[in-house]
């Protein structure tokens, strides 16, 4: 990358750490317990909006895997979850009522509090339907593999969004507050993905799976972007540019050794494709807060009028994530 672009790179990144701060007055401490944090806690990061159903097992899921202290930014909810979220003796809790667009889709909240909060921390930021899947993660906690990262001088460890889905119609099978929800969204496509490289941001930009499939069938360039890079050994310097798609500094992008390796990766299952779909479908879209005018939703809207089904003959039932890296979604690099 040439002088200009990267002197360019390194103002935007000023740009944003600016615009974190001065956004940081759009949010109201409901709850703080960050006196609680260890000093070598792993912290989770998470906006949500009116989530309550999903979050016993989000928690659940990830205080199993290791996580010490979870911070939420409630956007104006009104389904209890905030109360839920109050309760919970290792959450701290912020509300804001502003615009969700106009804080980059929540990255201005989430950046402000890293910058405050998460410096020196292994920082894991997920939506309430992801749920990270890592190498040997049947059997070695998340902080295994930090301690890997850590010794192998890498900050960051992206994971591809994989769209899982049930067989048959979405809302066949109601979904239960605490369930798992891969119990009913258990399929995905094993293939039926491209990739190219965003060589301003070095990363890759991945599309795909059922949402390409199905919802972006005629314009499957605007399908949603798949690549993500959701933990990270934060510094206050860093930022998320374009939700956890990509960061600045560029470096932490990089997801391929200089010698065309690749690097140890993981898998977010999206738990998107619920009984609940529709109703949320509906009202992000009523709301517009979403990227692109909300084109993601439109698309929802107008496909789930008919009923769609995500499954087809080339699903494959999830299992486990040695399942993931035979199909090479993910890597387990050279992690032993």
């Amino acid at each position: 990358m040439g002088i200009i672009n990267s002197y360019r790179l390194r103002l935007q990144r000023k740009r944003w750490r600016i615009r974190a701060f001065r956004k940081r007055r759009e949010l109201k401490q409901i709850a703080n317990r960050t006196d609680r944090i260890k000093p070598d806690d792993i912290l989770l990061y998470c906006t949500q909006r009116n989530e309550k159903i999903r979050l016993p097992y989000f928690l659940d899921y990830y205080r199993k895997m290791g996580v010490g202290h979870f911070f939420f930014v409630d956007n104006d909810s009104d389904d209890g979850s905030v109360q839920y979220l109050e309760q919970q003796p290792d959450v701290s809790l912020w509300g804001a009522r502003a615009s969700y667009k106009r804080a980059r889709f929540g990255a201005d909240w989430l950046n402000w509090l890293q910058m405050k909060y998460a410096h020196g921390h292994w920082t894991l930021t997920v939506d309430p339907d992801e749920f990270l899947i890592y190498p040997f993660c049947d059997t070695r906690p998340l902080r295994a593999l930090t301690d890997w990262l850590d010794a192998s001088s890498i900050k960051s460890f992206s994971a591809m969004l994989l769209d899982m889905y049930p067989k048959g119609r979405l809302d066949e099978q109601p979904y239960r507050s605490g369930q798992n929800p891969m119990e009913i969204a258990s399929w995905f496509d094993s293939g039926n993905y491209s990739m190219f490289r965003n060589f301003k941001f070095a990363n890759l930009w991945i599309q795909g799976g059922p949402r390409a499939r199905v919802f972006f069938k005629d314009n499957p360039e605007k399908a949603p972007a798949l690549n993500k890079v959701p933990l990270v050994k934060w510094d206050r310097r860093y930022v998320y540019v374009s939700s956890t798609h990509m960061l600045l500094p560029r470096g932490l992008n990089q997801v391929y050794d200089e010698w065309g390796g690749e690097k140890a990766s993981g898998v977010l299952l999206h738990a998107k494709f619920l009984d609940t779909f529709s109703a949320k479908a509906l009202e992000e879209l009523e709301r517009g807060q979403h990227y692109a005018a909300s084109v993601e939703y439109k698309a929802y809207a107008d496909n789930l009028q008919t009923d769609p089904q995500l499954w087809c003959k080339w699903s494959e039932r999830y299992i486990n994530w040695r399942q993931l890296e035979i199909l090479g979604l993910m890597s387990k690099g050279n992690w032993a």
